[in-house]
């Protein structure tokens, strides 16, 4: 499958890559790209079909945008690539109102992100997380009018409950809103929590799922090992970063080496490397619509952009599910046992059953 293979984005005429480029990376100081790496990996990304940017107000400082927005401009590719930007996150001392999901906030966030990007608008804008605060009514009425106004067409959620990204999307039917098309979650074989709620939301109300973190950080890139797991031993990257400098973030863990070792195993049995085989694991799972790359060297880019070349036979794909199965939890667990009684081994419609029929 090519990146020109195009999808539409959940319940919506918007055409999508199914990988998409995250630039996170671009202008990050300590484990990113600088502006001449962003530049190749950016064009690495369009000649291999994709057109789906994603980049967000807080990367970089703001730097991220104006990298893209540069890289658009100067490639005259703004109107042909879908980009995609976010607000939320970006606070700054004795400034309350520059960061958080309230009406004054999301509107300067724009404004700041269509500069530095030097565009008029929007083709996906993002909530970059839920801030406990704002009323969900507000968040979509608010979104709901950058929409009218032409400066955004398409808006999602990244990183909410699942509860209140189901009462957005059914306030939006109920008021007439212009809809959610995607929710932005972190998936992976490593990070699988996203699986107890969100596809079967994602699939019911209408949005697709936007994935990232694929490689756990970097953890299933490849090049990490369970035999070289001390931080003295870490080869330069994210992991050891976050070992060294980001304890929150370091996702070094028994089950995950056990994951590492693997997802290895398989990539030899396939003739592919582990990054690639992460990445067709994630974009082949239910409701996902577009799994981001990120990357901060060109190489990693040109690795990862071929990951759905190549179909994971049925019995591989089954031993990465069940080494990196989540914890049965409830009440998910307790409803599945229940199911064969409460349905008295009713099945579901058979195939080409229609209520026509």
């Amino acid at each position: 499958m090519a990146l020109d293979t195009y999808y539409t984005l959940g319940r919506s005429g918007l055409r999508v890559s199914p990988l998409a480029l995250g630039t996170m990376t671009f202008g990050q100081s300590d484990w990113g790209a600088d502006a001449e790496t962003s530049g190749q990996i950016f064009d690495a990304y369009l000649e291999a079909g994709g057109n789906f940017v994603d980049t967000a107000n807080a990367y970089s400082g703001g730097a991220s945008e104006e990298l893209v927005g540069k890289l658009l401009a100067e490639r005259g590719i703004r109107d042909r690539t879908v980009l995609s930007t976010k607000f939320t996150l970006g606070a700054r001392p004795g400034d309350p109102n520059l960061a958080g999901n309230g009406r004054k906030a999301m509107l300067r966030c724009l404004e700041d992100s269509l500069r530095r990007l030097g565009t008029d608008y929007i083709d996906l804008y993002i909530m970059h997380a839920w801030d406990g605060l704002t009323p969900v009514e507000e968040v979509m009425r608010g979104m709901d009018d950058l929409v009218s106004s032409g400066k955004v067409r398409y808006i999602a959620f990244s990183d909410v409950p699942a509860w209140y990204a189901a009462r957005a999307q059914t306030l939006a039917e109920w008021r007439d809103y212009a809809p959610l098309i995607a929710l932005q979650l972190e998936y992976s074989l490593a990070e699988r929590g996203l699986e107890y709620e969100f596809p079967s939301l994602a699939q019911e109300l209408g949005m697709g799922l936007m994935t990232w973190g694929p490689l756990a950080k970097g953890l299933l890139s490849g090049k990490y090992s369970a035999d070289a797991s001390a931080t003295e031993d870490l080869p330069e990257g994210r992991v050891k970063v976050a070992a060294i400098h980001r304890p929150s973030q370091d996702n070094r863990s028994e089950r995950n080496w056990r994951i590492v070792t693997e997802l290895a195993a398989v990539a030899e049995e396939v003739g592919r490397s582990p990054a690639e085989v992460a990445v067709n694991w994630v974009a082949n799972r239910p409701a996902v619509g577009s799994v981001l790359l990120g990357a901060s060297k060109l190489h990693q880019i040109q690795s990862t952009v071929t990951s759905l070349d190549f179909t994971l036979p049925e019995e591989l794909r089954h031993r990465l599910d069940e080494i990196s199965a989540p914890p049965a939890a409830v009440p998910y667990s307790f409803m599945t046992l229940l199911q064969g009684g409460l349905n008295a081994d009713v099945r579901n419609k058979p195939a080409g059953y229609s209520a026509q029929a």
